[in-house]
């Protein structure tokens, strides 16, 4: 597991104008793929975040994790300890591009649901995460 030093900018920071590069977030917390939902719970809760970028054994990019999602996973019917998150279907992808315009991409958002979105280059690293201007 690698984690990663963040430094946020505030909500008032994301003009909806503009870049997906220049107005997304730190990356924060990247974990493994075959991390646990109850490691991935501890894990946010340490680092005092609402989502984890989740990563393959290459380190790149799969997806995001909320801790909506995983706390829904934990309370389902069918939880057990042995859980990972590559067993969460909806953890892979979308992602956002870098060079795609904050309106459109917002828009994109909204239309799936979306509260964050990981940024990723061309080769699948994270570059940071987008989240929904209020």
């Amino acid at each position: 597991m690698t984690l990663v030093q963040t430094q946020s900018r505030t909500a008032s920071a994301h003009p909806v104008h503009g870049m997906v590069a220049d107005t997304m977030d730190a990356a924060g917390p990247q974990v493994w793929e075959d991390m646990t939902v109850e490691v991935a719970l501890s894990v946010m809760a340490a680092a005092r975040t609402g989502h984890l970028i989740v990563c393959d054994d290459d380190g790149l990019c799969t997806g995001l994790v909320t801790r909506a999602r995983l706390t829904a996973v934990r309370d389902s019917s069918g939880y057990t300890d042995r859980i990972r998150l590559r067993d969460i279907a909806d953890v892979i992808g979308p992602f956002a591009p870098p060079l795609a315009t904050r309106a459109e991409t917002e828009r994109a958002m909204r239309h799936r649901r979306l509260g964050a979105l990981p940024v990723v280059d061309e080769h699948g690293n994270a570059l940071g995460v987008l989240t929904l201007s209020r």
